[in-house]
């Protein structure tokens, strides 16, 4: 009688089993996924399987989590070229450009023969506070020595990198001086900036670079309009010439700043992503302002979704080369440990309904890595017509045509011009010898420099020491042979690059951009288009359709 009841009874018990088992099941499922991933975890899980027989019963001790370590980066490799793992130790340095702030000393460093050089130190920051000067050379860190073989930016990051409040005590060798300096520089928030250059191109252009999409972008765009609508600026130019991307909401901000009402700015849509769709509110201050935007073969992701909102829905001229063609929509997913995956869920399209990702073969990434080589070398850098488009023409709101399979195809080509690059050139640059004279030429000179305050001055004084020849002796002494009718052919480009970083070391980034845009031909062109008030397009003549057409 007692084992009916027991039987009768048995289901329940069961069922009861059976629920209590999902739900604790549920609960480590999220708890050890980071919170944000939930993992279908099949009866016969090889991986998992795999791990526990090594750690078993193989021959050796064997570290699991090394070999997870190594593993996860191999198996994201397999999807597509942006699914990627990121260690516990790496994931604040991949964050901090976009967060708009990190907790550090304040400084702008190079390393150069072992050494640690500051080369420009963040106004009002910690170290600024602290006494320390652009030029000084950090050579210890709380006692210890900081220089030698053993000295990488990685390292040098994370020893003066730390918590806000926290102090750190360097040692300093100051230019002319055989003593060695001591400061305490106490930690602070460092402000990131995305917009690094706003100034007005003539009397009516204002000019703005944006160098990434972070946290921070759009009210740092609002402070630059500001800026710009004191000079009484009636066009604008954004430059976002190698502008890698970042956070989807800051382009969108950006686009809508500019877009009437209900405009369509960007959508994302994948296989376990509905179609999401962002859409301007009307609300923005400069709906009608002539625009161009600035785009190039380094401008990407968050970049190109702005690029392509103003092409397709006819807000203004894009100007430049091809842009690189990242359109695939990573979510940040975070572990236990801190570590984390960043993985693609969904797929970016331009209002036209373009996908902006070019081509990928998953799991063989070396072909989409060479993209921009195969590029060049295929001619599309030098010409227009060398530019290869996938798939169907789709049309702006005007009509015009516009082309998918990767990348936003401007509507004014530049050309990338070769005319003065010789192999001399190209050797001084890609060695890094420019950037490494520029900076001692810079550290030996600080206090001479100091006395040209404005970029004209600046510009007159470096034209007159001949940088260019200085340099050319400074390269033969470091291995690059002195070749003078190469260097004749390419002074005008030397000339720019090698006084371009002088700059860059002694003023602004504002003056820097300034100096390099004077004979840019991009910016020229930008002003030629808004000279014949060209910035609005139109739609197409009917009779050009039918050309076309025919």
């Amino acid at each position: 009688m007692k084992n009916k009841k027991n039987n009768r009874f048995m289901p329940l018990v069961m069922a009861i089993c059976v629920v209590v088992g999902i739900l604790i099941g549920t609960f480590y499922a999220n708890h050890f996924s980071g919170n944000r991933l939930s993992i279908i975890n099949s009866g016969s899980n090889k991986l998992n399987n795999l791990l526990h027989i090594v750690d078993d019963q193989y021959v050796d001790t064997v570290d699991v989590n090394d070999l997870v370590e190594k593993a996860m980066p191999q198996i994201l490799s397999e999807l597509d070229p942006h699914s990627v793992y990121i260690s516990a130790k790496d994931v604040q340095t991949a964050t901090d450009d976009l967060r708009g702030s990190f907790s550090g000393v304040g400084i702008e460093f190079t390393i150069r023969q072992d050494t640690l050089h500051v080369q420009q130190v963040i106004s009002n920051g910690p170290a600024e506070r602290a006494g320390l000067i652009a030029g000084d050379k950090i050579v210890k860190v709380d006692g210890d020595n900081f220089t030698g073989k053993k000295l990488t930016n990685e390292e040098a990051m994370h020893r003066l990198k730390g918590p806000k409040d926290t102090k750190v005590k360097l040692g300093v060798m100051r230019f002319g001086e055989k003593k060695i300096r001591e400061f305490v520089v106490t930690r602070g928030d460092i402000p990131t900036r995305s917009v690094t250059a706003t100034y007005m191109l003539d009397r009516e252009t204002g000019y703005i670079r944006i160098k990434n999409f972070g946290e921070n972008t759009y009210p740092e765009l609002l402070i630059a309009l500001s800026r710009l609508a004191q000079n009484n600026f009636r066009n604008l130019t954004i430059d976002l010439r190698g502008n890698t991307g970042g956070y989807l909401q800051s382009a969108v901000q950006i686009a809508n700043e500019f877009l009437p009402k209900n405009r369509l700015i960007v959508y994302t849509q994948g296989r376990k992503s509905p179609r999401q769709e962002y859409r301007s509110d009307g609300r923005g201050s400069y709906q009608q302002i002539p625009l161009v935007v600035l785009i190039d073969e380094g401008s990407a992701s968050a970049s190109e979704i702005l690029a392509g909102a103003i092409q397709d829905n006819d807000r203004g001229t894009i100007i430049g080369r091809r842009s690189f063609g990242k359109g695939l929509v990573q979510q940040p997913i975070e572990f236990n440990d801190h570590s984390m995956i960043r993985l693609t869920i969904a797929r970016y399209y331009s209002p036209s309904g373009r996908c902006i990702q070019k081509p990928y073969t998953a799991g063989d990434n070396k072909d989409y890595e060479e993209d921009l080589l195969t590029r060049y070398e295929h001619g599309e850098f030098f010409s227009q017509d060398s530019i290869k488009h996938e798939g169907p023409a789709y049309k702006t709101s005007l009509g015009r045509p516009v082309y998918g399979g990767g990348g936003i195809t401007p509507d004014i080509f530049i050309a990338e011009d070769t005319t003065n690059v010789t192999s001399y050139y190209k050797q001084a640059s890609m060695s890094g010898l420019i950037i490494q004279y520029a900076f001692e030429y810079t550290d030996n000179n600080r206090q001479k420099l100091k006395d040209y305050n404005t970029l004209e001055d600046m510009e007159r004084y470096l034209k007159k020491i001949n940088t260019v020849e200085a340099f050319a002796d400074y390269a033969d002494k470091h291995g690059l042979k002195r070749r003078n009718l190469m260097i004749q052919k390419s002074h005008k480009i030397l000339e720019r690059y090698i006084n371009s970083r002088i700059i860059y070391n002694m003023m602004s980034e504002d003056a820097w951009m300034h100096y390099l845009n004077e004979d840019d031909p991009a910016i020229m062109e930008t002003l030629k288009v808004f000279r014949e008030n060209n910035a609005f397009p139109t739609a197409p003549q009917q009779e050009d359709q039918q050309k076309k057409v025919a």
